[in-house]
């Protein structure tokens, strides 16, 4: 059966490749975003303009435009409405909308990374040491995404100048730095973990990647999953040396890089609705190893 399926955010340079994998997957794409002066207008099948997320009354529109516009699946993406999607689970179920996403505990340890610190720390997962006073040199958001709001600063003096309590320290991690592309099922075990080595890099964003196989890698994103549970796809930060592996953050979410686990296994969106409808059975392709990714603007023309 066709499914509407939405995508938030779609206005974002990494977006493309969902629309066109619901496409390709023969369901209909319903992109959105904040502003309809973007590519997703022309690339998507249809477009909803949502509201900003500062809007007083943000979910009771988002759910009249998804009731509207006869939406049978959201796949969130957008870091700041996360927690909202979770949230309301249930609700938008009633009313015959399925959310692709994990559950709340789930969520709210990802959203802040001193809680992701805590998480690892208790679970024994190997991570970047962390802290919640400017000891450490390299300086992040405690909420947010991409490189906005990070920083690197030596001097003690001046990092804590700039230093407050929106922010966490973390030591400066060595080795090569993975991005690990995920997708569990509804029971929380794993369809697909795929690593892929970072080629390019523009405003936090993956611009070029590379898939690398790794059973370290592997064993720790196992370990993680036995701790908490997942459901749908989840994006893993780590740094390799040697044989050494730390762990930065987890996004409980699609991600733009995830392109390239698409095109080195197949294409998930059937596997989303599979998950939605509760199946725990599946038979994963095998995972092209080295398959290179890199990214272009592409332009799109409409009047």
């Amino acid at each position: 059966m066709t499914k509407r399926i939405l995508t938030e955010a779609s206005g974002s340079m990494v977006s493309s490749y969902m629309i066109k994998a619901i496409r390709e997957s023969g369901n209909i794409s319903i992109a959105s975003d904040i502003s309809a002066q973007c590519s997703a207008i022309v690339l998507a099948d249809e477009f909803i303009t949502f509201p900003p997320k500062n809007d007083p009354n943000l979910w009771e529109k988002i759910e009249k435009l998804l009731i509207d516009n006869r939406v049978d699946v959201v796949i969130p993406s957008f870091d700041e409405m996360l927690l909202g999607w979770a949230e309301r689970k249930t609700l938008f179920l009633d009313k015959g909308i399925e959310i692709l996403i994990s559950d709340i505990e789930t969520i709210k340890v990802f959203q802040d990374k001193w809680s992701t610190y805590e998480f690892f720390k208790a679970n024994s997962i190997p991570c970047a040491d962390s802290s919640l006073e400017p000891i450490y040199p390299f300086i992040k958001p405690r909420e947010g995404r991409g490189s906005v709001g990070i920083f690197v600063e030596h001097d003690p003096i001046l990092r804590a100048d700039k230093f407050d309590s929106s922010c966490i320290s973390q030591k400066i991690l060595t080795g090569v730095e993975y991005t690990i592309d995920c997708l569990f099922d509804t029971l929380g075990n794993p369809i697909y973990i795929v690593p892929r080595k970072r080629l390019g890099v523009s405003n936090g964003k993956s611009t070029g990647g590379e898939i690398e196989l790794n059973e370290i890698i592997h064993k720790g994103v196992m370990d993680i999953a036995k701790s908490i549970k997942f459901i749908g796809p989840i994006n893993v930060q780590c740094f390799l040396d040697g044989e050494e592996i730390n762990f930065v953050e987890i996004n409980p979410r699609i991600a733009g890089g995830m392109a390239l686990g698409f095109a080195g296994t197949e294409n998930w969106i059937p596997l989303f609705l599979n998950i939605l409808a509760g199946e725990t059975e599946f038979a994963p392709q095998k995972v092209q190893n080295h398959l290179k990714m890199y990214r272009t603007y592409q332009e799109v023309f409409t009047q």
